[in-house]
């Protein structure tokens, strides 16, 4: 394999990761109605048993940074490999409702140290040239585990399979994650992570076998950002130096969830079904969605190094915060209920096009190598507490009203607008070291 091909490949294969990470983020939209019929749910249960797994991701969030810096980038993927087998394979064969919550609970685990390690680990091995497409993989990855996820439940939805159907559903994840975590026994470890282990030779090893033409030089740099006149390789992060960096991964961590994107994802078939549409109808609605978003996500891939990730974030905030008012719209008035599979299209498209393409780069990029572990899991875990949160009280309120939940998304993607336009900095194009440098980070 060639220099290039061997960083390509070290790429797709960590960026995998997202592939589950979709998958288990959807798949549980086309088995709410029935995991609601086999365990007695109410809107209360049905929320706690969706945003198990949010809990956990939480957690995964939060310490999956820790084995990442410790025991290295790769090895920790495999961990979270494993954890998505166990998770896709409990599901399948609950025996009670309490041990299905436990299930989706160890997937939340994977979900969230996998939104931490992957897009570290592709950013650490990417030149700055490519590092918004190849981190961007881990997006792409997510939204065709989302699409899959929902043609798995449409396929599986059609084979008549009855009482069974909801686990087979939750069951097939169990073959990408085994595939995966096959995979990351072929891929070299960061070379960053190296440097910070005094592997030295390794990871320069590592950087010219992946296709960097100045490897010595950058190796160097690499090294000197981890100089300890600055601050030691274990240093804390929440301290003063670093206040700008953790308001933009805690913020766009936020936002991205007040989009209301992942309770659209979770609770897709529902909202349809509110809206008077059929169970089939809805699942292929579902997939339309799911093409939509994986489009869009390719758009945003194809020019996130050249437009840069700030215009992105400011596009996506006008269009989604307009059809997000459209949905509410309906909701509230009761009428053109046709329109909705078109403003939830168009809201998919532009959250693509935007946050979903650029959070996991910005979150990559922001911190220096010495905390970026730290860093990253801080953002992720500000995602997906505000995702937990968001998901578990969305059927309760859209029970009552429809409509007022995506009011609130509305207004908070126009707020959104303002704060990247006065306050974020443009990332694009810029080394690792070179972003450490100028957001004031010595």
């Amino acid at each position: 394999m060639n220099k290039n091909g061997t960083m390509m490949k070290s790429s797709i294969v960590a960026a995998l990761g997202g592939l589950l990470f979709g998958f288990d983020t959807a798949v549980i939209a086309g088995a709410t109605g029935a995991l609601t019929t086999q365990y007695g749910l109410n809107s209360y249960t049905l929320g706690l048993t969706v945003s198990a797994a949010l809990f956990g991701t939480i957690v995964g969030a939060m310490f999956g940074g820790i084995p990442g810096d410790v025991y290295g980038r790769r090895a920790s993927l495999r961990i979270t490999a494993m954890l998505y087998l166990v998770s896709a394979l409990g599901c399948a064969f609950a025996f009670n409702w309490d041990f299905f919550v436990v299930s989706r609970f160890i997937g939340g685990l994977g979900i969230g140290a996998s939104s931490v390690l992957g897009p570290m680990y592709i950013a650490e091995i990417a030149p700055p040239r490519k590092r918004g497409r190849l981190v961007g993989m881990f997006q792409f990855n997510i939204v065709f585990g989302i699409l899959l996820a929902y043609f798995s439940n449409y396929i599986v939805g059609t084979m008549g399979l009855g009482d069974a159907e909801w686990r087979w559903k939750l069951g097939v994840p169990a073959i990408p994650a085994a595939i995966f975590l096959l995979l990351l026994l072929t891929i070299p470890e960061s070379p960053r992570w190296l440097a910070r282990q005094g592997r030295l030779a390794e990871a320069e090893t590592v950087l010219r076998e992946g296709g960097d033409e100045n490897y010595r030089e950058d190796l160097a740099q690499i090294v000197g950002s981890l100089d300890t006149r600055h601050g030691g390789s274990d240093e804390a992060l929440f301290q003063h130096k670093y206040r700008f960096p953790i308001f933009l991964a805690v913020s766009i961590g936020m936002f991205n969830q007040f989009s209301g994107i992942n309770a659209i994802l979770y609770y897709l078939n529902d909202i349809f079904a509110k809206a008077g549409f059929t169970k089939v109808s809805a699942d292929l609605q579902s997939v339309a969605i799911g093409a939509t978003n994986l489009l869009f996500t390719v758009l945003a891939m194809s020019v996130i190094d050249k437009l840069g990730r700030k215009k992105l974030l400011l596009i996506g905030a006008v269009g989604t915060s307009v059809a997000l008012g459209g949905v509410a719209a309906i909701f509230l008035s009761g009428t053109h209920q046709e329109l909705l599979v078109w403003c939830l299209v168009g809201f998919i498209a532009f959250f693509a096009f935007s946050q979903g393409a650029v959070i996991w780069v910005y979150l990559s990029e922001v911190f220096p190598t010495r905390v970026r572990a730290k860093g990253q899991s801080l953002g992720s875990f500000t995602h997906w507490i505000m995702n937990a949160a968001i998901s578990f009280i969305f059927p309760t309120l859209a029970a009552k009203s429809g409509g007022i939940p995506f009011v609130f998304f509305a207004v908070m993607m126009a707020v959104q607008f303002f704060v990247v336009l006065l306050v974020y900095p443009e990332t694009a194009g810029k080394s690792l070291e070179e972003m450490q440098k100028n957001l004031g980070i010595e």
